[in-house]
């Protein structure tokens, strides 16, 4: 039986980032299972092209851009062909559960956890709305990255990172504010809505 070798400085230093790179998979897939499948083949390029890495730079700036243009070309790949659901293995009981949210953990704040999940549920729902181009650059962004590197991630001008940051702010904004509007909530009622 072969013992467990170490990993080296690279692999232990792109580790460190694992928790970050799927936070940003998962609001970007929307999905747990694609968020794990995109962080693992984030991980499997970055060690086979690990030569290509100028060791000195910025490590969790190349492993975000190779993540994000992995989802880019995934993304791509989807669109072209239609979604399918295979449901041979799930047992119904599991299937009612997550369809009709009812599941068995209980809180002991169920007020608390209530509004937390609806809260959380409605910035998720307003980030998908974002067109996938704002939605990245967002997303990067609230992961503190500068923008010039996200335009080196998104290999696009620094101009058009500030315009996607710029535009996708705005619409969350929006969104959050219509969202707040309907649901009456007092300190919003005050305020005019954000401008376009």
């Amino acid at each position: 039986m072969a013992a467990e070798r170490e990993p080296d400085a690279f692999e232990a230093e792109a580790l460190s980032f694992l928790d970050a790179l799927y936070r940003t998979a998962l609001r970007m897939t929307r999905s747990e299972a694609e968020a794990e499948d995109l962080v693992q083949e984030t991980y499997i390029r970055a060690l086979r092209f690990r030569a290509q890495f100028t060791p000195g730079t910025n490590l969790k700036a190349w492993l975000f851009r190779i993540l994000t243009n992995t989802f880019i070309n995934q993304y791509r790949r989807k669109q072209a062909r239609p979604q399918t659901t295979e449901l041979d293995d799930v047992e119904e009981a599991t299937l009612y559960r997550r369809m009709t949210g009812s599941g068995t953990a209980s809180s002991p704040d169920p007020e608390a956890s209530l509004l937390d999940k609806t809260v959380d549920s409605e910035v998720k729902d307003a980030l998908e709305e974002l067109p996938e181009k704002f939605r990245t650059v967002v997303l990067l962004d609230v992961e503190g990255f500068a923008y010039k590197e996200i335009a080196e991630m998104l290999e696009i001008p620094i101009g058009t990172v500030m315009s996607r940051l710029h535009r996708g702010r705005k619409f969350l904004q929006q969104r959050l504010y219509d969202l707040a509007r309907e649901r009456g909530i007092a300190a919003v009622r005050a305020m005019p809505r954000p401008a376009d």
